[in-house]
């Protein structure tokens, strides 16, 4: 039996039903707060955060769930949606304060005439970070995710922020109204800021997350809570695996997937770079309703178990 179930590569047009996709490949994109597992650990170091009212640093390798956690915290803390900081080398603690269009604003005034009326809010909007210390009642989630791929000054340039929960912008400081309503990030809901001044009234829940490809300076981890996530084992992935598409009931797919899963422990235990969704991914393939056998079986185990280090 060849494994075709989709496409056949005879460039026949044909009507085919695709099927559902995984739970983790549906859109618009569903929280996974009921299907994340937490390990060993990571609730404490979560509650050490939440009542320290520091930030929380997760490290751990890329499919470990560390991005993950935020949404079940803030699901069962009713702390409101998520605010994603992604990290890249070109980032910058401005741009995670606010964002202001100042060329924007330059070409409206011209256009308006002299005589029009200067409103310098439509020109500005508040960042994930910035968003998330405004006053509120309930403290905002933060995701600073993948911190280690920064600029190697950005975790420094941090501290005086998550010390003391305040930011100013400048433009808003010598503007002639003393408050001024900004858009929040990622919403197109807007928030007083009186002479250019945000000051959190509740520390946010901020977790960042590291792949581990770097060390950061002592005063900023000193900061932190910091939680390393442990090596996967077999009964963890057991739970992770139920968790999201719960195998267990056919016999037959549950030899399945406890072999993949422990072939995935044994890899990783090995050296081998794998991320969990890999295991997922894999799991959902061979226990579809055209599982493949034989030969192809293998063949896709191998195509979507490819180890992470290399291309």
């Amino acid at each position: 039996m060849t494994w075709q179930p989709f496409y056949v590569g005879d460039g026949t047009p044909r009507d085919v039903d695709l099927g559902d996709p995984p739970p983790w490949r549906s859109f618009p994109r569903q929280a996974l707060h009921q299907q994340f597992q937490p390990p060993s650990g990571l609730v404490r170091a979560v509650n050490a955060a939440l009542v320290l009212r520091r930030p929380l640093l997760v490290t751990g390798a890329a499919g470990s769930g560390k991005s993950t956690v935020i949404e079940q915290v803030s699901t069962e803390l009713k702390l409101g949606e998520v605010l994603r900081w992604h990290i890249t080398s070109r980032s910058t603690l401005a741009e995670a304060l606010y964002r202001y269009d100042a060329l924007g604003r330059i070409h409206a005034q011209r256009l308006a005439g002299p005589d029009s009326s200067d409103d310098i809010a439509p020109f500005l909007q508040l960042g994930p970070l910035g968003t998330a210390l405004l006053p509120t009642e309930r403290p905002r989630a933060l995701l600073i995710d993948e911190i280690d791929k920064s600029d190697l000054d950005l975790p420094s340039d941090l501290l005086d922020v998550l010390e003391r929960g305040e930011f100013e912008i400048p433009e808003l400081t010598r503007y002639a109204r003393d408050v001024v309503d900004v858009r929040e990030w990622g919403s197109d809901a807007r928030s007083p800021v009186e002479r250019g001044r945000v000051q959190c009234d509740q520390f946010p829940f901020i977790v960042m997350t590291s792949n581990g490809e770097r060390d950061f300076p002592p005063a900023f981890l000193r900061r932190c809570i910091r939680f390393t996530m442990p090596q996967p084992t077999t009964e963890a992935l057991r739970r992770v695996v139920e968790a999201h598409l719960g195998i267990g009931i056919d016999p037959d797919r549950s030899r399945v997937v406890d072999t993949l899963i422990e072939t995935f422990v044994g890899r990783v235990a090995a050296g081998e770079s794998l991320a969990i969704d890999q295991l997922l991914n894999a799991v959902h393939l061979l226990t579809g309703g055209s599982m493949p056998v034989g030969d192809n079986k293998q063949e896709v185990v191998d195509l979507v178990l490819r180890e992470l280090s290399h291309a």
